[in-house]
């Protein structure tokens, strides 16, 4: 049984003018069809308006598909009764991490959501405990989230996710405003989550680097799925990836014009490694 069943989804926000009238819809999500299954890493990209974000709402019952059904185990989510269920089985992690933190410390913030759903005082502490461990924040427990660096707010919001125990979780846009230390610790926190403990992950980026540890990419353009496959099958096809406005990652990228250049390159690199041994070759 899938975890998440998204069948022809479509989702419009209603255009008003400076008057407060209705003036028109935009189709942000235009017929959507997705499947995905305990423990997939899945990405999507797409440039901005593209409709990704929009579509990630869905998967937390924060937006309501317009037309189509969006299931959640099983869980219709414009059903009222299991608004918590689905908040629970699937959290949400946004770009700017302080928009999520009002502890004045650390585990503070991390036992707020378990707190506010009514779990018991001696499991919170294991969860906050367990949480912070997974994303490698323990010895910040104590610490004020302020002093914290972009990075590590990140996987303290993680953790605030994580304490809630869900099946998923959809991280939109999580690295835009960090530094590349700051992007690595959270990807690397991530695969971790999705390796070790089995958490299907969602992630909604526009970082081509990022997509290359990805189960499946799904590609946005204006609304709907362009593109699907395997990162190697997706960054094989560099032209239609700028037919969606996106870029290859780098590696991919110098392959692609090593192979115009006329070398024996094959396709699907995706890292550095991978094309300096074929290069060494």
């Amino acid at each position: 049984m899938s975890l998440i069943n998204a069948n022809k989804v479509s989702f419009e926000y209603v255009r008003r003018d400076k008057n407060g009238e209705v003036e028109g819809f935009k189709r942000a999500v235009d017929d959507v069809d997705l499947d995905i299954r305990q423990g997939d890493f899945i990405a999507v990209l797409g440039p901005n308006g593209s409709g990704k974000s929009t579509l990630a709402k869905h998967f937390n019952s924060l937006l309501h598909p317009t037309e189509g059904v969006v299931y959640i185990d099983g869980w219709d989510t414009k059903d009222a009764d299991k608004l918590w269920d689905i908040r629970k089985a699937v959290g949400m992690v946004f770009q700017n991490p302080e928009n999520q933190m009002i502890g004045t410390i650390v585990e503070e913030d991390v036992a707020f959501a378990p707190e506010n759903i009514g779990v018991e005082p001696e499991e919170i502490r294991q969860r906050v405990k367990e949480s912070l461990v997974m994303v490698e924040m323990y010895d910040k427990r104590k610490s004020s989230p302020s002093r914290l660096s972009g990075g590590q707010k990140q996987r303290v919001a993680i953790a605030g996710v994580l304490a809630m125990h869900p099946e998923c979780i959809v991280l939109d846009e999580p690295t835009a405003m960090l530094d590349p230390e700051g992007r690595s610790e959270v990807i690397r926190a991530v695969r971790a989550l999705n390796d070790v403990e089995n958490i299907t992950i969602i992630l909604i980026t526009h970082n081509m680097e990022e997509a290359i540890y990805a189960d499946c990419i799904y590609v946005m353009k204006d609304g709907h799925i362009a593109m699907q496959g395997t990162p190697r099958e997706i960054f094989s096809r560099a032209k239609e990836l700028e037919e969606c406005r996106l870029a290859l990652p780098q590696a991919a990228r110098l392959a692609y014009e090593l192979r115009r250049a006329g070398l024996d390159i094959p396709e699907g690199i995706l890292t550095r490694e991978e094309l300096c041994r074929v290069l060494c070759r």
